[in-house]
């Protein structure tokens, strides 16, 4: 059996786009396996998701200590599962250079808006109340600053007339459990290399040829 890339997911809420890493692996979509789920909340529903697919749930309480020793108990725990790649699937906390700089390269979150547009946690809002006409999602390696690491994918979604914050998040969020799932595959396959800001993505395989589309979403090279 081909060893598959073992994934450890910081998550701080509902779990969605942890979701879509487990149902891809349990797919086999992608050649990796989460291994550990990791959250600052001890409520957050992503526990809970973990708890059902017997993956390993851990709460890390940030209060009382400081930021660098709440990361160096997550950084604990990373090892501890023998974590090759991190996932940031909705972790609300902003991590220290500390934390980065030693998992760089190693790192990725996804945010939902086409980077460098809208960072921050409402994303979808922002792109809304700005009148854009076209926003989506972005996965990027995560650095030092906040949703702003070099970029691997991205999908561009229409914005309508009629959207909500509500209804076109939850469009995007179709989205991102796509581009996710399918920028871990990537890694795997050890076709990302990181050159300043630029990810190069080796040429190989499309999931536009292999699995199921959204017909009005413009994906990015190397999906």
């Amino acid at each position: 059996m081909e060893k598959k890339l073992r994934v450890g997911v910081l998550a701080s809420g509902r779990g969605t786009d942890l979701q879509s890493i487990i149902d891809a692996s349990e797919k086999n979509m992608i050649d990796a396996i989460v291994v550990v789920v990791i959250s600052d909340q001890k409520d957050a529903y992503a526990l809970e998701r973990a708890r059902k697919h017997n993956i390993k749930p851990v709460y890390i309480d940030p209060n009382g200590i400081s930021r660098k020793n709440h990361e160096q108990k997550i950084d604990e725990t990373l090892q501890k599962f023998n974590v090759e790649l991190i996932v940031k699937a909705g972790y609300m906390r902003l991590l220290t250079p500390y934390f980065v700089n030693k998992w760089f390269g190693r790192l990725m979150n996804i945010h939902p808006a086409l980077l460098p547009s809208f960072k921050g946690i409402n994303g979808q809002g922002d792109a809304l109340d700005y009148g854009v006409k076209i926003s989506g999602c972005t996965t990027h390696f995560t650095d030092e600053e906040m949703d702003h690491g070099p970029i691997i994918l991205q999908a561009a979604v229409k914005v309508t007339e009629d959207d909500t914050r509500d209804s076109l998040a939850a469009r995007i969020l179709e989205v991102e459990h796509q581009i996710l799932p399918r920028t871990i595959q990537l890694f795997a396959e050890k076709r990302l290399t990181i050159e300043g800001r630029i990810v190069h993505i080796t040429p190989g395989d499309s999931w536009l040829d292999k699995y199921p589309k959204i017909e009005s979403v413009l994906y990015c090279n190397g999906y």
